[in-house]
Parts: C-alpha cells; structure tokens; sequence
C-alpha cells in the first residue's frame, strides 16, 4: 500500500522528504525525553492486540524464555495441553 493510498488528502511531499539526509533534519523545537517524560508516560496498546495480553510471574517468563526463542508458542502449547487435560473435569 503506498503512501497515497494510507491519507488521500495528505498534502506532504514525499518524495522531497524522503531525498533528506538524516544530517538534515532539524530536531532543535523536540523537547528531551527525560526520566520525568517516561514517569508520566503511559503505554497505550491497540484493542486489537490487548486480548493477547497475559500476566506471568517474573520467574514463569523467565522460565520459559530460557527454553529458547519460540517460547510464545510453548507457553501456548502447555496451556493447550492443561485445557485437553482438564475438558472432563470442566464439563461435569
């Protein structure tokens, strides 16, 4: 999807803005990011994506972290199995 498909009215140049080098780019009017900017922060996740939200224990992430990359899809494997495990008991 190009840029012009995203915002149809935008009247930004992009091709001029893109032929800018980093070195020329005036960051002077952005204010610092201190420790009292990031105090105040506040982390804002798509609705979309906060139903995957789960709340581990520090030492249960770190658990399954150490068993390697694909640690999501463990962590998703061993609650599948507890689930297969535990139908009959949920369904009596």
């Amino acid at each position: 999807m190009s840029r012009s498909d995203l915002n149809s009215t935008s009247r930004t140049n992009w091709a001029a803005l893109e032929s800018r080098s980093e070195e020329n780019i005036d960051y002077s009017d952005i204010p610092p990011l201190t420790d009292e900017f990031f105090a105040r922060a506040t982390l804002r996740i798509p609705a979309e994506r906060a139903h995957n939200l789960v709340q581990l224990d520090p030492d249960v992430k770190q658990w399954f972290q150490a068993q390697g990359e694909s640690y999501k899809t463990l962590i998703n494997d061993v609650l599948r199995q507890y689930i297969e495990n535990n139908k009959s008991q949920r369904s009596a």
